[in-house]
């Protein structure tokens, strides 16, 4: 998973200055404040092969040297090192030299003899903004890549989708932040997947603890979230022990959220606000510390409107919220789907997975699926139990009917010995048609992912984003 530490960093300083004396001073200085990587560099000739050869979180340039001044390093250095915020020392107490500095990109401007406070205090604030630019070069990295950080994580949802890959990266991204998540979209989309993908992106110890509040009256939800004391209420002779409880150390899923009463709405934000609660009966507080993340496919904008949430708990719900497209809004993954399932199905009945007739192919394509892959795996399973013939067609699929007109290009790619590709078009197609089709299905082959799309082409990642682009 992608992990953006703060805080730990050894911060490591350049100070240029030609004054031997006084270089000495300002290392003693840092070093006595538990800042220990020092480089002073007394000929300022050897800046940039110094900047060249470490990595340093701020400089100290003094602006008055021979040869090289600072004013002569500091655009070189802002250009080349942007990165790297630069505090400016001078006996020169002139405010156009400061507008000046700060103009060439200076971070600050400190006049000699130094103030130790105020140094430390620049340096520090200098740390901070080495440290976030860091950060976010690190994150902008990471998202524009076409790579997970930890791929495992994501072995259950089966995808080539850019949208889902793009969702798999914000996952990997929010997931150690253990703040609550909202997950939104249709029923049947794979919501619960994406909860345990981000219990597993955390990092937490503890269990992943799944609730579906739909249907649950307040006692109900109350007693099966916070649990109860023996003798809270008539038949509660035994005492019981909440799903929050199981959940301490890792993530309490609630499912149907958007279904939850108004009553078990205040408990729950309590939960939020305070991590506590009390069990049904109970005068003493239990601390939670279990990370919540809800699902629902109901429109909350409208449940607000109506009276039927909370804004408040939705606002403490969606601190992070990931929208999880349908099955039509992906719909090359259809045919990815419909080979995993038939195959786990047909293992599990203890018959040879079947292969999938080109008409079925094309047919399942156009099929909008509004029971997105619930139904998909519902339709899978009819079709590989009753079928006798070893290939399903689209009589093994009754209310989907046959693909309306051939699209631009429809194809069935197999992987699993020997390669094979069938496709079919609407008119002879050209060497352009051709090459088009194969770059989408390697892209497809390997999840989305450019690099490797392009070493299984045999082609460079620019000449591949350039054909994508063309196309």
């Amino acid at each position: 998973m992608l992990e953006v530490k703060s805080g730990q960093k050894k911060h490591s300083v350049m100070i240029v200055d030609d004054d031997a004396d006084f270089l000495d001073k300002v290392r003693l200085l840092l070093v006595s404040n538990d800042i220990r990587d020092v480089l002073p560099v007394g000929d300022s000739t050897t800046v940039l092969d110094e900047l060249q050869r470490g990595v340093f979180s701020a400089i100290l340039l003094d602006w008055v040297m021979p040869i090289k001044s600072g004013a002569d390093l500091l655009p070189l250095i802002v250009q080349r090192y942007p990165h790297i915020p630069v505090i400016i020392m001078t006996a020169v107490n002139d405010i156009d030299t400061v507008v000046d500095c700060i103009k060439e990109g200076a971070f600050d401007y400190i006049t000699k003899p130094l103030d130790s406070g105020r140094l430390l205090s620049s340096l520090h604030k200098a740390f901070q903004l080495s440290e976030l630019t860091s950060q976010n070069r690190q994150l902008k990295e990471y998202l524009l890549s076409d790579t997970l950080a930890a791929p495992h994580i994501f072995t259950d949802i089966l995808t080539c989708n850019s949208r889902m890959r793009a969702i798999f990266k914000i996952i990997e991204t929010v997931g150690p932040t253990h703040h609550p998540v909202l997950i939104t979209g249709e029923t049947g989309v794979g919501k619960e997947l994406i909860a345990r993908a981000i219990h597993k992106a955390s990092g937490l110890t503890g269990e992943f603890i799944p609730l579906n509040v739909a249907g649950l009256d307040d006692l109900m939800f109350t007693d099966t979230l916070f649990g109860h004391k023996r003798g809270a209420f008539t038949g509660a002779n035994e005492p019981r022990e909440g799903l929050i409880a199981k959940a301490q150390g890792g993530t309490l899923f609630l499912d149907e959220i958007g279904d939850l009463s108004l009553e078990s709405q205040v408990k729950l934000l309590r939960l939020l606000q305070e991590h506590e609660y009390y069990r049904l009966g109970s005068d003493v507080l239990a601390k939670s510390d279990a990370r919540v993340v809800a699902a629902s496919n109901r429109d909350f904008a409208e449940l607000i409107n109506d009276g039927k949430f909370r804004l408040d708990l939705y606002q403490r719900l969606c601190f992070h919220e990931l929208h999880i497209p349908s099955l039509r809004e992906r719909s090359e993954d259809i045919p990815l789907l419909v080979k995993h399932y038939s195959k786990e199905i047909a293992r599990t009945l203890n018959k040879v997975p079947p292969k999938i007739s080109l008409e079925l192919d094309l047919a399942l394509r156009e099929y909008e699926f509004p029971g997105n892959i619930r139904e998909l795996i519902s339709k899978v399973n009819k079709a590989v139990t009753f079928n006798q013939s070893g290939t399903l067609t689209l009589g093994d699929f009754p209310g989907i009917l046959p693909a309306s007109s051939p699209p631009r290009h429809a194809v069935r790619v197999n992987y699993d010995k020997v390669f094979t590709l069938q496709a079919v078009f609407e008119h002879f197609p050209s060497l352009e048609d051709v090459e088009r089709l194969i770059i989408e299905e390697a892209v497809k082959a390997v999840g989305g992912n450019k690099t490797a799309a392009a070493e299984l082409l045999g082609i460079t990642r620019p000449t591949l984003n350039k054909r994508l682009g063309a196309g």
